[in-house]
């Protein structure tokens, strides 16, 4: 039976009080580390601002209004705090605007910010020592494509995209249309996967074009000056060298795709001077339409400047066509190509496996380069001298899914010409790390030498708390850190490494739903059948007394490992601040459920074929965490209700459909017809044709007359997320209705893969909590 026109609905006041609690603000620390950057966030929007009417084009979502991407305001004010002095400065924003990019120019006495309005994204500058903004530009950028701003190294010249002068009115669909429209291959494989928000008519190209056309201009910050640089078109990227001599420019062109986004649209990459000209063509890429399942482009990609050189080029190639299931002794190879561009790139090194990374070091010429094996699933990392024959050390050789052997990750600072490259002092680099271990994450900062590949522990989280490392201050000997336990709210620290003096509280949170203060909460381990180990984090409610049986709610995300002993890794802590944000299962803490969430469901096996055993893992998988809460006499194993989102609902689906160990199910943004993605989803590989049972094994829509227990779907109708299209749940839902199933369906209007309305996250939860005290609590 449908219900529209029932309007949303609101769950209890207790829980619409803790969904609707204001987040707390966003802090960031300067370059120099002087002071904190705190950025207020925006509560849970109206959904009139969802309800904006926007274009979908090429892959992107575009407010045609104000030439920015369609979206909710996300950042509403801006404070800066001086650390030494306490001090704290609102920065008030003009009325009607909200906050986009913030930059710092690189001596970090001045800021950028774009703002924007109903009608246009504007560029506003500040400067530290006198607070206040001022508008730098009278004319409207245009921020639809990456960031519309950038600062030259000198801190005083400014890169900026605006909308064109003539642009004019955008164009008017033609009541009748020209002609049909055609797709044609002739020969030629071209396997994709499933994208949405494309293309779809000459139209749409002509809409694509007028939103995406902009003009550069090069401005003077000190005294407004403002140069034009080129003719306008669809620029991608403006990116100025290391010492401010040359641009990197790239432009998307024609001929554009109906089945891929503008991520695969021909570009051309130059560079050019200061002043608009022309100095060299560096690529000339076609439509990437014939990538090899995860394989990379033909030719030279990731074109970037090497950060610590002055002006110089680097790019991948690849030495396999691009083809990961290629036999070849090495996959890619790095070049550089130095200014003035009138000699030959060299090459730099050549890698065994895909190239995935290069991060330069302070110390020029060095860098960090990273490789993957994909059919390990195995990541090796270099520090590399960065010329032809330079010398190459193996600094990390380790599976991706081992957390706790990982090592963490270097830190960085913003060098004079205000470019992040890793920190290095005295011949070492500062690593952070998440600390995984089998009683749960402990993150640490270590220091790594260089010379001897030695690293010496300079800080871990304490045993009874949850803190982890945000960033260095500068060049200081401190750190900023994140505190929080089960019973004191996240709290920013300022700690010294070198005379281990108490930390400084630098903003202590409020707690916004004081109800959970009680939440038990802790990491428990169990075995599957096959022996895997398994792991969840149990949530148990405030008023819990030892012994009762609970109904319980498992929530889970399926993952693909190579080996058992990864997959039994515990990746949490048990004493994390345990508050809910958004339509989370924890709000069923307080309605008498045991909640155990990110319960474990590996999928393990060759990466080639791990998926023919999906059902039978995530079937084992969910009865051994049932088992377990069962035996402890936490759970009543016959009030068990399974959900999860994108993923984890597909998995949801699955367990309803394949076994008989819950009583009821939520789905959320789900996929349950896999012949709809047949060149791939997730980690898989093979083709709809090459693993036929495979993906029908995986499609719960093809499982419906086997329907048991009940079950909830949920779905954004303007979800853009690859693969779960709304489509997906409404065919879904006719299947299971088809066969008598008791199922709900509910599609939220202006809402995509995730739920960010007020209105629509309160309905979500009162949806969920009504579903579940009905069929699983009842």
């Amino acid at each position: 039976m449908a219900t529209s026109g029932a309007g949303y609905r609101r769950p209890d006041p207790l829980l619409e009080r803790i969904a609707l609690a204001p987040p707390p603000p966003f802090l960031a620390l300067s370059p120099s580390g002087d002071h904190l950057l705190e950025v207020m966030r925006a509560g849970l929007p109206p959904l009139e601002d969802l309800a904006t009417p926007f274009w979908r084009l090429a892959g992107r979502r575009i407010n045609p209004k104000n030439a920015a991407p369609h979206g909710p305001r996300s950042f509403v004010g801006l404070a800066l705090r001086h650390i030494d002095t306490g001090e704290r400065r609102e920065l008030p924003l003009p009325p009607g605007t909200h906050l986009g990019h913030f930059l710092w120019s690189p001596d970090q006495t001045r800021f950028l910010v774009t703002l924007t309005s109903e009608d246009r994204v504007e560029l506003w500058g500040g400067r530290v020592e006198s607070g206040g903004l001022e508008r730098l530009l009278d004319a409207p950028l245009n921020s639809v494509g990456r960031q519309p701003v950038s600062v030259l190294p000198d801190g005083r010249t400014l890169l900026v995209r605006l909308v064109p002068d003539d642009r004019g009115e955008a164009p008017v669909r033609p009541p009748v249309p020209p002609g049909p429209n055609v797709h044609d291959s002739e020969g030629v494989i071209s396997q994709v996967r499933t994208f949405t928000d494309l293309l779809k008519d000459p139209h749409d190209e002509a809409l694509y074009e007028w939103s995406l056309r902009s003009r550069v201009v090069r401005m003077d910050w000190d005294s407004g000056v403002v140069t034009p640089l080129g003719d306008a078109a669809n620029y991608r990227r403006f990116s100025p060298s290391p010492d401010g001599h040359w641009l990197l420019v790239s432009r998307i062109e024609r001929p554009y795709s109906y089945r891929l986004p503008d991520s695969h649209f021909p570009e051309r990459f130059e560079v050019w001077d200061l002043d608009g000209r022309l100095v060299c063509e560096i690529a000339q890429r076609p439509l990437l339409e014939e990538i090899p399942i995860g394989g990379v482009p033909r030719g030279r990609r990731q074109i970037a400047w090497q950060t610590n050189a002055p002006s110089t080029l680097l790019w991948m190639e690849a030495l396999d066509d691009g083809d990961p299931k290629r036999e070849v002794p090495e996959r890619d190879r790095l070049v550089r190509w130095n200014a003035p561009f009138d000699g030959e790139p060299e090459e730099l090194m050549r890698i065994e496996h895909r190239c995935v990374g290069v991060e330069s070091l302070e110390q020029p010429g060095r860098a960090l380069v990273s490789e993957y094996d994909r059919d390990r699933y195995w990541y090796r990392s270099w520090i590399c001298e960065l010329h032809p024959g330079g010398e190459r050390r193996l600094l990390w050789d380790l599976s991706v899914r081992d957390a706790y052997s990982d090592p963490g990750r270097p830190l960085s600072v913003v060098d004079p010409a205000g470019r992040s490259v890793i920190r290095v002092d005295d011949g070492a680099v500062y690593l952070s790390g998440g600390g995984a271990s089998p009683e749960g994450n402990r993150p640490f900062l270590d220091r790594l030498d260089l010379e001897s590949l030695e690293s010496t522990r300079l800080w871990e989280c304490d045993p009874d708390c949850f803190e982890y490392v945000l960033g260095l201050r500068g060049r200081r000997p401190e750190i900023l850190t994140l505190r929080e336990s089960p019973d004191s709210p996240p709290c920013y620290r300022l700690r010294r490494l070198d005379n281990g003096a108490p930390p400084t509280v630098l903003v202590q949170h409020p707690d916004p739903a004081p109800e959970f203060a009680g939440v038990k909460k802790e990491i428990v381990r169990y075995s599957r059948e096959d022996g895997v180990d398994l792991s969840g984090s149990l949530y148990l409610p405030p008023d819990y007394r030892e012994g009762t049986r609970l109904p319980l709610i498992i929530w889970a995300y399926p993952e693909e490992y190579l080996d058992a002993d990864t997959a039994g890794q515990v990746t949490s802590s048990p004493h994390r601040f345990v508050r809910p944000a958004g339509p989370s299962p924890l709000l069923f803490l307080l309605r008498g459920y045991a909640v155990l969430l990110d319960a474990a469901m590996p999928v393990i096996g060759d990466p080639e074929n791990m998926n023919d055993r999906y059902v039978e893992q995530v079937v084992s998988s969910a009865d051994a965490a049932i088992r377990y809460l069962s035996e402890r006499g936490v759970a009543d194993p016959e009030r068990v209700g399974i959900g999860g989102h994108s993923y984890g609902a597909t998995m949801t689906a699955t367990l309803l459909l394949q076994s008989e160990l819950f009583r009821a199910g939520i789905a959320r943004s789900g996929a349950y017809n896999r012949t709809l993605t047949p060149f791939g989803f997730q980690t898989e590989r093979r083709t709809l044709w090459e693993a036929r049972d495979t993906y029908l094994a995986m499609s719960p829509i093809l499982f419906a007359d086997q329907v048991k227990r009940p079950l909830l779907m949920i779905h954004g109708e303007v979800d853009p997320n690859p693969g779960t299209q709304p489509l997906q749940s409404e065919r879904f839902f006719d299947a299971l209705k088809g066969h008598g199933a008791t199922v709900r369906l509910v599609t939220l209007p202006h809402e995509g893969h995730g739920y960010r309305a007020e209105e629509s996250v309160l309905h979500v939860i009162a949806e969920m909590v009504d579903w579940f005290d009905r069929y699983v609590k009842g």
